[in-house]
């Protein structure tokens, strides 16, 4: 049988039993206190946990801006204006940005995804979005699940709206319209990560699902790409290997570009990103069937590189933040990776947050935020030093960590 016939048979098993599966297992959620939280963490004896907003749709992504303000992607939807986040008086804006495009109604597949500033965005304005656009439905490969084309737009923020939004890099085929991450590094080096857990995507070279890509700031291609100017290769592509990217980060010292990727059932990953380099999937994880049978022989081969940091349970990982702020100098250089979940029971999110020697060698992990039972999607740090947290359900919400008096 081939993988397409095998993926439309799944398709077909999973939407006609669906109804009849019990729920998947969950702990009770407690609502989210307006008073807020002080919670005790390992390096940091008491730190401010307070809800900054709530009640938005489907959140996705977190992005800072200078002046305080905060854009908050209701993935496939639009964009959500927090006015003042980091002040007294955080202000949801009633409405959506305008000027972000709209796409299909499927509001967790298609439209915007994810969003990033430019480095010298208080000169230029420059926001940088990814976007899965839809593919009609008459077009669409039975055996393919949510079909749809990888883009990354980018607009001019006026303060109030986006303007000018241009497509400045789109895919040539279609693959699985899944998560996605961009960031704008300092040099103005625009990366990509993108999703591929289906088909095979990951290791062809000729697209760029389940890939990192390296662009410059106006979507154009750098010749020194790793892979640039070979046969049947995309030039955009900067390593390979991926399965489904929901987080992304440069590491402010050094420029290196890390990202998280869920595994299927465990083996989540932080890879450190190596220029032209294999990640192994699908032929290499350390997770598991859905059935908890082996998936792969190894968890990695003798030509790929081994993750930095796994996780097993799975936490299902989302959002990467180095912390560089002042407000916790305790936690300088640590990541901040957001968990939906551990170990595939509902309801069990947490901020985790790892503490790396100079080599990124791994020296400890911790769980914050554990007590609420949110999924986290998104960190940010504010221009405050104080970190947002982007929590999603029961109660959409944007979280402000900030020092215990």
């Amino acid at each position: 049988m081939s993988k397409k016939a095998l993926l439309a048979g799944l398709a077909l098993i999973a939407s006609a039993s669906a109804f009849a599966q019990p729920a998947q297992p969950g702990v009770a959620v407690p609502p989210l206190s307006d008073i807020g939280y002080i919670f005790d963490t390992a390096e940091v004896h008491g730190i401010q946990v307070d809800v900054v907003a709530k009640d938005f749709a489907q959140p996705f992504a977190l992005e800072a801006l200078p002046n305080g303000d905060m854009l908050i992607v209701e993935r496939g939807i639009g964009l959500r204006l927090l006015r003042g986040a980091t002040g007294s008086n955080p202000e949801l804006v009633e409405g959506r940005v305008a000027g972000v495009p709209e796409d299909a109604p499927d509001i967790f597949a298609y439209g915007v995804i994810d969003i990033a500033i430019h480095p010298e965005f208080a000169e230029n304005g420059w926001i940088y979005f990814t976007f899965n656009r839809g593919v009609p439905e008459e077009e669409r490969e039975e055996a393919l699940i949510r079909p749809g084309t990888f883009e990354i737009l980018r607009g001019t923020w006026t303060g109030s709206e986006i303007t000018g939004i241009e497509t400045i890099f789109s895919a040539a085929g279609t693959a699985y319209a899944g998560g996605n991450r961009v960031h704008v590094a300092d040099d103005g080096m625009v990366w990509a990560a993108t999703t591929g857990p289906y088909e095979g995507t990951s290791q062809d070279l000729s697209d760029v699902y389940g890939k990192v890509l390296r662009l410059n700031e106006d979507g154009s291609i750098p010749g020194d790409n790793p892979l640039a100017g070979q046969d049947g290769v995309h030039p955009a592509i900067y390593s390979y290997g991926h399965r489904d990217q929901h987080g992304m980060t440069v590491h402010p010292g050094t420029g290196r570009v890390f990202t998280v990727e869920h595994g299927p059932n465990g083996g989540d990953e932080l890879n450190l990103i190596e220029p032209g380099s294999n990640y192994g999937w699908p032929d290499f994880s350390f997770g598991r069937d859905y059935d908890g049978s082996d998936l792969t022989d190894l968890p990695f081969g003798p030509d790929t590189v081994e993750p930095l940091v796994v996780w097993l349970p799975s936490i299902a990982p989302s959002g990467a933040l180095f912390y560089t702020g002042d407000v916790f100098p305790e936690w300088q250089g640590n990541i901040f990776i957001g968990s939906a979940r551990w170990g595939e029971i509902n309801n069990t999110g947490s901020l985790q947050r790892v503490v790396f020697n100079e080599d990124f060698g791994e020296l400890r992990r911790e769980a914050l935020l554990a007590q609420l039972h949110h999924r986290v999607r998104d960190i940010a740090q504010g221009p405050d030093g104080n970190i947002y947290v982007l929590t999603d359900g029961p109660t959409h919400a944007v979280l402000r960590i900030s020092r215990g008096e």
